[in-house]
Order: structure tokens, then C-alpha cells, then sequence
């Protein structure tokens, strides 16, 4: 599904080629972060701001290390979810390796644009559920596998992830997260590790970030069924 005329006419989008593992990828994407376009107030339904507004459709280093990640993790059997998919790039990559994946969101465009680069890539559709944290997704389920890329970059992030994480992880789980340096990631651990998880992490440079030397970590947190 394209992205709609009327969408292209009241902000800019470009097109960009990634190299992920051994396949590239073409996202489009917003043309900077100074886009804005709520004409029917969903977004504001939705509680984003105009300043967070264009987060979802920028390519960030972290969602791109979690697609590198993806790019080589193992698959088989495993439904996996990724959270906060926004542009879609850590979706595109599982989807291409054949994953059993479901991409969810809460912004209004992310499905649109989701679809607009799953066509882009050639591939089959991708699952899309609106997910929100701070309410009930009763169609969503469970997962195997749950992932997301800079997802605690504000105060009351960590309850409201690991709140949808107990309600959508398996009791035989793994989340892997990958953040930029984030002071909340110590509140969202003590949280996790009370609904039985173990986490363990790792330090490597955020390819694409604005900062030469920027690092970041992926954290992997590993719960196995009582």
C-alpha cells in the first residue's frame, strides 16, 4: 500500500538504502524530524506529542543495531514481536529471513508506513497490530520473542513496557532491547527481573549515529518457564 497523496502533500518523506547482514533494504522514511501532520488529533488521541510526533519515522542508530541483531538471531520457531516498530526496518529484516513476526505500534502512520516499505522490498505483508501501552490488546497474544529499539526515553516508560511485556511474553520468553545509554534502563531491569527475567548485555558502536564514537547496548533479558 502506498503512502496516500493527501499524506505526501503535508510532509516530506525520502527514501534511503541500509545494508543489513547480507541484504539491502530501502525505507522510506521522514525527511527530518521537523514533520508534523495531525489533521483528525490521533496522534494527540494517542498522547504523542507534536515534538515526539515524528520519532516513528526516522531510522535511529538503535533500531538499526536491533535490526543487525535480528539479521542473524535465531528464528525457527519462535513467534516474535517487535515493539514500537515505527519505519519497520527490524520487522523487514525477519520478515525476509522468514520469522513468524508481528510489528506493532500506537502511531497513527506507522502502519502506512510499514506497508509502503514492506512493498518497497518486495516482500509479503507483514502482521500489524495497534498496540498501546497503557491499555488492554486482547488481539495481540503472546510471544516467543519480543523486541524493540529506544523505547525508555521517557519517565514512565519503564512501568507502562514492562507492564505489556507481562501481558504479551510467553512464560517461556526472551526480550531483547537495544537503547543508546538511556538513565531509565536501570528502573525497566528492576521490573523485569521481578517477573522472573535475567538480563544480560552488551557494549558496541550504534552504526548511523550522529556521533562518531556514539555506543550503545543490546540488552537480552531470558525468562524460562517455572
Amino acid at each position: 500500500m502506498d503512502c496516500s497523496d493527501d499524506l505526501l502533500s503535508h510532509i516530506e518523506v525520502e527514501t534511503s538504502t541500509l545494508r543489513i547482514g547480507a541484504h539491502e533494504y530501502h525505507i522510506r522514511s521522514l525527511r527530518d524530524r521537523q514533520q508534523f501532520w495531525d489533521p483528525d488529533s490521533l496522534s494527540a488521541q494517542a498522547g504523542i506529542s507534536s515534538a515526539s510526533w515524528p520519532f516513528f519515522g526516522v531510522v535511529w542508530p538503535a533500531g538499526r543495531a536491533l535490526a543487525e541483531e535480528m539479521s542473524q538471531f535465531p528464528i525457527d520457531g519462535k513467534r516474535i514481536l517487535e515493539v514500537g516498530c515505527g519505519l519497520g526496518l527490524c520487522s523487514l529484516v525477519l520478515q525476509q529471513r522468514g520469522a513468524n513476526i508481528t510489528a506493532s505500534d500506537y502511531h497513527p502512520l506507522a502502519e502506512e508506513f510499514l506497508r509502503y516499505n514492506t512493498d518497497l522490498n518486495g516482500l509479503l505483508p507483514i502482521h500489524f497490530q495497534n498496540a498501546p501501552w497503557a491499555g488492554p490488546n486482547p488481539e495481540l497474544g503472546r510471544f516467543d520473542l519480543i523486541v524493540g529499539s529506544d523505547l525508555l526515553y521517557e519517565r514512565d516508560h519503564p512501568a507502562l513496557l514492562a507492564d505489556l511485556l507481562a501481558c504479551h511474553a510467553n512464560p517461556s520468553a526472551q526480550v531483547i532491547l537495544t537503547d543508546p545509554g538511556r538513565t531509565y534502563c536501570g528502573q525497566f531491569s528492576t521490573k523485569m527481573a521481578a517477573q522472573g527475567y535475567t538480563r544480560t548485555e552488551q557494549w558496541r558502536h550504534f552504526t548511523g549515529s550522529d556521533m562518531p564514537l556514539s555506543r550503545g547496548r543490546i540488552m537480552s533479558f531470558t525468562r524460562d518457564e517455572l
